[in-house]
């Protein structure tokens, strides 16, 4: 029976998605668990896969894992998994064909920036953020892998303008190694006048031989993954334990922000 479990992680506590040796990742957690259980034997034999590798900082809202669970099945659920796991929630669980691979079936990902208003320029980012959408070489704007495919398209790319900050969103069919990052500082190096929309058209027309740098991976959230057909089924015990860690997250987040916005003040 193979299953496909929606995971949520605070990523400042991992060293990446993808499991390495010696480091704790949101991979070898999860696989630690699901081993304890006894609902996998390991990944390989269980056919453990993952959606979307992200890096290390960077957060989910809606990542995917699926796996064979070889025995004790009635353990998957939330509320199990999820009083034994850290800094991970499974948020759902959808049972899944066999052979179902959570990257390749997927028909697009979102991912949410969270940027701080430093002064920026909102018609700018707008004007910027548009020429991203469709299909283009992004090799200005990734970290490349050999022989990785670097066309990509991008269904949209949004700007919302929030009280003392700004949320990009970003939907593609998929995405190259630190691509949604780099996105992101382009834009807000159009927000501060710094890049100009033609070099940005220069850049993903080849016509330019340089790079945007990454912006910093703890602003980065993987909002949420789209399927056909898989439905996720949650809630309950193990959804409150999830909003009651995030909560206490936030909490300290916040207190941390009143903290420093005050000093700044007295400054």
């Amino acid at each position: 029976m193979r299953f496909a479990l929606r995971v949520a992680y605070d990523g400042t506590a991992f060293h990446g998605f993808q499991r390495q040796p010696d480091v704790r990742t949101v991979e070898g957690e999860l696989i630690r668990v699901l081993s304890k259980l006894g609902i996998i034997k390991d990944a390989r034999s269980s056919n453990f896969m993952g959606a979307s590798r992200t890096d290390r900082g960077v957060s989910a809202l809606f990542n995917v894992v699926s796996f064979d669970a070889t025995e004790r099945a009635d353990l998957v659920r939330p509320e199990v998994l999820n009083h034994n796991l850290r800094d991970v929630w499974v948020l759902g669980v959808a049972e899944v064909p066999e052979g179902f691979h959570p990257r390749f079936q997927a028909l697009s990902k979102t991912y949410r920036y969270y940027l701080v208003d430093e002064g920026l320029d909102p018609p700018g980012m707008e004007e910027c953020a548009s020429l991203f959408v469709g299909r283009h070489d992004f090799s200005a704007f990734a970290r490349l892998e050999p022989g990785k495919d670097r066309i990509r398209e991008l269904l949209r790319v949004d700007v919302e303008k929030r009280h003392g900050y700004y949320v990009i969103e970003l939907e593609g069919r998929s995405f190259l190694w630190e691509m949604a990052r780099r996105i992101v500082n382009a834009i807000r190096l159009c927000g501060l006048g710094l890049m100009e929309p033609g070099e940005i058209k220069g850049m993903l027309e080849g016509r330019y031989d340089r790079k945007v740098p990454p912006a910093p991976p703890e602003g980065l959230i993987l909002w949420r993954i789209t399927y056909d057909g898989i439905e996720f089924r949650g809630g309950g015990r193990g959804i409150e334990k999830a909003k009651r860690e995030m909560f206490e997250r936030y909490s300290r987040a916040l207190t941390r922000a009143a903290l420093f916005g005050d000093a700044l003040l007295e400054l």
